[in-house]
């Protein structure tokens, strides 16, 4: 299955390749992704407008095509995920009603995806042994900060959002809402089933 990401930040352009890759070979072992390679990087500016992400889309429904899939991945920042998300769904399908496509809005920063499986990342890049997940990851504003601050050597996303990407627990992540809809929105993708959200 060839699968189109596109994405808004520099340190996703190397993590979620390395995250999409890992959902699918966590929930569809036997499904051969084909993520076409680098990921369609897009500023966040131009990635609400509607013309600027129907151009992107179109092109990235050529590249992947008829049988593709495309997904869009970004921060929520200072929106609410629940309407950027179907807003910019809309016009993605809208204009390729001809691709399977999902939007998926990571609640204020993909970085709030690690706080959720803080625990997992014990002892990774100077990260403490004793570290635990906040009890709302996603209601801290600044989760790149958060991080920051327990990282001897501050925290980079062009640097350590990959790293960090290939190890935290991807269950364990599901706390996060905008997580388990990435979780959900690959499954379907993949046209596979979903395990339960772990309680």
């Amino acid at each position: 299955m060839k699968l189109g990401l596109i994405v808004e930040g520099a340190g996703e352009v190397l993590a979620a390749p390395i995250l999409v890759r890992r959902l699918a070979s966590f929930l569809a072992p036997e499904v051969r992704l084909d993520m076409l390679n680098p990921p369609h990087r897009l500023s966040r500016g131009k990635l609400v407008k509607e013309d600027e992400l129907s151009r992107v889309i179109d092109l990235t429904a050529r590249r992947v095509g008829g049988d593709g899939c495309i997904l869009v991945l970004l921060d929520a920042d200072e929106d609410m995920p629940c309407v950027l998300g179907p807003r910019l769904l809309g016009w993605a399908r809208k204009h390729r009603s001809d691709r399977a496509i999902s939007v998926v809005v990571a609640q204020c920063e993909y970085e709030a995806w690690f706080l959720a499986a803080a625990e997992s990342l014990r002892n990774h890049r100077g990260l403490p042994s004793d570290l635990r997940a906040p009890p709302h990851p996603e209601r801290i504003r600044d989760a790149k900060g958060w991080l920051h601050k327990r990282m001897p050597d501050g925290y980079s996303p062009t640097i350590d959002q990959a790293a960090l990407t290939k190890i935290f627990d991807l269950e364990a992540a599901r706390r996060a809402d905008s997580f388990d809809k990435l979780f959900r929105d690959m499954g379907a993708l993949l046209g596979v089933s979903v395990p339960p959200r772990p309680q």
